[in-house]
């Protein structure tokens, strides 16, 4: 299970608070550019509309420019592949406030492109410099430590 393309400030700006996995309904020059690992979830989120969800906001090049179709949007929507009871549940969270569905990575589960995705709230200034000031004590623990061990 290799990512392909991964949000990296997911965990910086949001509170993971549940995760899921989808399929992703793409075409096959969207399908080559991804395990190009070519493509952004930046920015990306998840709307549920009616009994679908779809991914929003993703860019997704095409992997030969030349042989795409006209009028090819690499920031279209695309379909998420879901059960009915985890469309509902994610439904729900939707419209509960301070709460979203973002993206995670794109990633290879059995010669499949999988999506997993997570329900997030959104992390303050303050929860931000908390989080930056663990990762940098975490550092110079570990650079002392390796400093003794030589």
């Amino acid at each position: 299970m290799s990512d392909f393309i991964r949000n990296k400030k997911i965990e910086l700006n949001f509170k993971i608070l549940e995760e899921y996995t989808a399929g992703v309904e793409l075409f096959g020059f969207e399908v080559k550019s991804v395990k190009n690992k070519h493509g952004s979830l930046d920015g990306a989120h998840i709307t549920v509309r009616g009994n679908e969800a779809y991914l929003i906001g993703a860019f997704i090049p095409p992997y030969q420019v030349n042989n795409t179709p006209k009028g090819y949007d690499p920031h279209r929507n695309r379909r998420l592949l879901l059960q009915k009871k985890e469309i509902e549940e994610l439904a729900g969270y939707e419209s509960k406030k301070s709460l979203t569905l973002a993206p995670i990575s794109m990633y290879n589960s059995n010669n499949l492109i999988k999506l997993k995705l997570a329900l997030v709230q959104g992390k303050k200034k303050y929860d931000k410099r908390e989080d930056i000031k663990k990762r940098d004590t975490g550092r110079d623990v570990e650079r002392s430590l390796k400093m003794r061990i030589k």
